[in-house]
Parts: structure tokens; C-alpha cells; sequence
């Protein structure tokens, strides 16, 4: 038996959001941010609905690096 995504509930809410207005994401901030919100409380890999937020957020972890001019870690 597999677990429940811990992150589910989240994910459905921005679902919702997004279409109650018109996949407009600035009119749903509060949900997104709630979902980054747990997704920061598990493990990376933990809750399928987090990949995307997972990736969005070693993309800006990259671009801050580029734009200060610090060298990426090694990988």
C-alpha cells in the first residue's frame, strides 16, 4: 500500500486556484506559497507534487549564483 503524498492537498488547491482564475498565477500566490511550504518540511523526493517546486527552486539557486558571481558548488 502506498503512502499518501503529504503534499496533495496543496497540490490540489493550486489546481483550483489556477482555474477558478483563468491559470492566472499571480492571483494565487497564497497557495503556491503555502505548497512551497511543505514541500520545504520533506525530504526532496518525498512527495511526487513537489518535483516541479523542487526543480524551480535549484533554477533560482543558479541563477542567484550566476548573478553574484559565486562559483556553483561542485556536483
Amino acid at each position: 500500500m502506498s503512502q499518501k503524498d503529504p503534499c496533495q492537498k496543496q497540490a490540489c488547491e493550486i489546481q483550483k486556484c489556477l482555474q477558478v482564475n483563468n491559470y492566472m498565477e499571480s492571483k494565487c500566490e497564497t497557495v503556491l506559497q503555502e505548497m512551497r511550504k511543505c514541500c520545504a518540511r520533506y525530504p526532496k523526493g518525498r512527495s511526487i507534487c513537489c518535483s516541479g517546486f523542487e526543480k524551480e527552486e535549484r533554477e533560482r539557486g543558479k541563477f542567484k549564483v550566476i548573478s553574484e558571481g559565486i562559483p556553483p558548488p561542485p556536483q
